[in-house]
Formats: structure tokens, sequence, C-alpha cells
């Protein structure tokens, strides 16, 4: 069975971006060595990638406005099957990239097929959508040390109280922890 993650940086006062739409800039804070292997090792390891629409829209900007020079992410990011949940758009042309308006199913029928890792990144909205149906295998966060103080909070203030075991604890060189945790059923 496929296994999904959901990956993302966040704050340690829990931000996943600042006070305006793509405010990343705290990203640069954990960025290195660690990080870059980290990206490579994601492409390797994904059979899909899985973003919300707002997170596409984003994420389909930057990565079709790089070449395949500037490295490896780029390749993956552009080649792989990617699947992004919506209502409001029905297509997306950005190569090898898939619109459902019913992500939960999707990453139901993805889950329950053989196959590499199912990458969810960024896309708190859907993230909060798959941990309410328990369509989350592993949630892994890197915690930056930075406190923004304002911002778009990751976890949803009416989310429900879920359980969650330690897998690995990973300090950066930069002081960013990585934090991998299995969902307990």
């Amino acid at each position: 069975m496929a296994k999904v993650i959901a990956w993302n940086l966040v704050t340690l006062d829990g931000y996943f971006e600042g006070t305006e739409k793509w405010d990343l800039s705290f990203h640069n804070e954990a960025w290195g060595d660690e990080l870059d292997a980290l990206s490579k090792e994601f492409g390797q390891r994904a059979q899909c990638l899985v973003f919300g629409r707002v997170t596409h829209d984003g994420m389909k900007a930057y990565w079709t406005g790089a070449t395949a020079e500037d490295g490896e992410v780029t390749r993956y990011m552009n080649a792989l099957p990617k699947l992004v949940a919506s209502r409001s758009v029905q297509s997306s042309d950005w190569n090898n990239t898939r619109v459902t308006a019913d992500i939960t199913a999707e990453i139901a029928r993805l889950r329950a097929a053989p196959g590499k890792d199912v990458l969810v990144f960024g896309s708190a909205e859907l993230i909060d959508t798959l941990l309410r149906e328990r369509q989350i295998d592993e949630l892994m966060l890197a915690v930056v040390p930075v406190r923004l103080g304002a911002g778009t909070p990751f976890f949803k203030a009416d989310g429900e109280r879920q359980r969650l075991d330690l897998l690995e604890s990973r300090p950066l060189k930069n002081g960013t922890v990585i934090l991998r945790y299995n969902m307990r059923s």
C-alpha cells in the first residue's frame, strides 16, 4: 500500500505562511544542504504530488518558470504526476496534472494501491481535510526557529483531537527541527 505523507514548513508559533498569501520568507531560515537533500529524496520516493488549488497555483507559477538546468528538484516537480484538490477549477495546464473535486476518494484509492509515497505539499486546508478523513499516514513538519507573531496557522482552530506517534526528530544545523509523526487510526 502507498503511504500518504503530508509535508510542510511551519514557524515555531505554528504559521505556515505570513500575513500575506505566499509569504514564505521564513523558509530561507530553514534552507540549506540538509533540506536540499531531503527535497531530492522526496522526488525519488514519490509516485505523486498532491496540492490544494491555491498551493498548486503558486507551485505551478514557480516551478514552470524554473528550467531543468536549475536542478533535480525542478525536474521532478515538473515531471511527476500531480493531483490537485479543487471545486472551482476542472483542469490544469501544468505538465502531468489532474484535478479532482473529490480528493478524499482519490487519496483513498492511491493509498489502497501498491506504489511509492504520495506527498502532500503545503496546502493547510487540504491537509486539515485529509487529517479529519484519516487519509494521512505520516505528518512531517520542519519547525523553523522563527516567531512570526501573525500569519496563517497550519492547524485549524476547530480541528479535532488526534494523537500522533513520534517517528523521528531530526535537528538541522540551522536550528530547524524535522518532526515525523505516524498518524494513529
